[in-house]
């Protein structure tokens, strides 16, 4: 059997976890393929994080850390991991984020990355990105990350107003898609999520430009933060913050209720991304209103 290939964990700081991970490992007497199948996982994604190739997303990270007994310190090193990825304009907004109280969006065009399953956000950072090659599994982990921000004690109210554009958008295969509005109603039960959807009718409105989020705090300014797929700009500004925060309020007050946007995502799945071969909710409907007819006309016929 060749030697383990040797690592210099000075290299990176994915380096430095494989590194740990290795060394983890073998204190507890466990080859690859007997840490995998506990998992599980194949071997070789073990020998990919061991290597520094690869970084693992948080489930597989959190299982790690708990076989291995790491108490905390690999989960620990790989936050670090997974933050390298995020391009500088946006590293200051994601350190705010998990500070904020109440956290209110609109997204213009893609669902929010805090609500984005791993086969949506894949594909759209896959899409979005032709040149992100090698580091789209880095990239993703980054994304998933910041998620558990939503499922931890004290989350900030997540207030999420998606044009309606979001839903009929394709990101991915019809199944990517279905199941990504599916997880919109799911975290609808979370009491720290609110989400609304803005119309296409309703046309014309401030943040038409594109995506913005204004976060608040309880012992510090509010601020603005104004997103493309390819730059981003924290605004701090008092005045310039209260014009996003009065546009969003304004968005608010013409996007359908909680709801109302709740009933127009699950109309959304049935009739755009299931199966075309299952009749939808409203060819069910006129189904049933025919039956109905067809029955009382059959009771009218059989009475005379």
């Amino acid at each position: 059997m060749p030697a383990p290939k040797k690592l210099d964990p000075t290299q990176s700081l994915e380096a430095l976890y494989g590194s740990m991970l290795r060394k983890l490992r073998l204190k507890a007497g466990w080859t690859q393929r007997e840490l995998g199948n506990m998992i599980p996982i194949a071997h070789s994604r073990i020998a990919q994080f061991e290597l520094g190739n690869e970084t693992p997303v948080f489930e597989i990270a959190e299982a790690l850390d708990r076989l291995l007994k790491a108490d905390g310190d690999l989960m620990d090193l790989w936050q670090h991991v997974v933050r390298t990825p995020i391009p500088n304009w946006a590293i200051r907004y994601v350190n705010l984020e998990p500070k904020a109280t109440k956290i209110r969006k609109y997204q213009a065009q893609t669902v929010p990355g805090l609500l984005q399953t791993e086969d949506y956000a894949r594909a759209l950072l896959g899409g979005s990105r032709p040149s992100v090659g090698a580091s789209l599994d880095k990239l993703l982990a980054a994304r998933l990350a910041r998620q558990e921000l939503l499922g931890a004690e004290g989350a900030p109210t997540l207030w999420a107003i998606l044009d309606e554009a979001v839903l009929r958008r394709p990101v991915g295969t019809v199944a990517i898609m279905k199941r990504q509005l599916e997880r919109l109603i799911e975290v609808t039960e979370l009491h720290s999520v609110v989400l609304q959807v803005l119309e296409l009718d309703q046309g014309d409105h401030p943040l038409l430009g594109g995506s913005t989020t204004v976060l608040s705090f309880a012992s510090r300014p509010d601020v603005a933060y104004i997103e493309s797929a390819y730059s981003g700009e924290l605004v701090e500004q008092a005045g310039a913050v209260a014009e996003f925060s009065l546009a969003l309020d304004h968005l608010h007050a013409i996007a359908l209720s909680p709801q109302a946007s709740l009933d127009l995502i699950r109309a959304t799945v049935e009739e755009k991304y299931c199966d075309p071969g299952l009749p939808s909710r409203s060819r069910r409907r006129r189904l049933a209103q025919v039956q109905l007819q067809q029955r009382a006309g059959r009771r009218l016929r059989g009475s005379r």
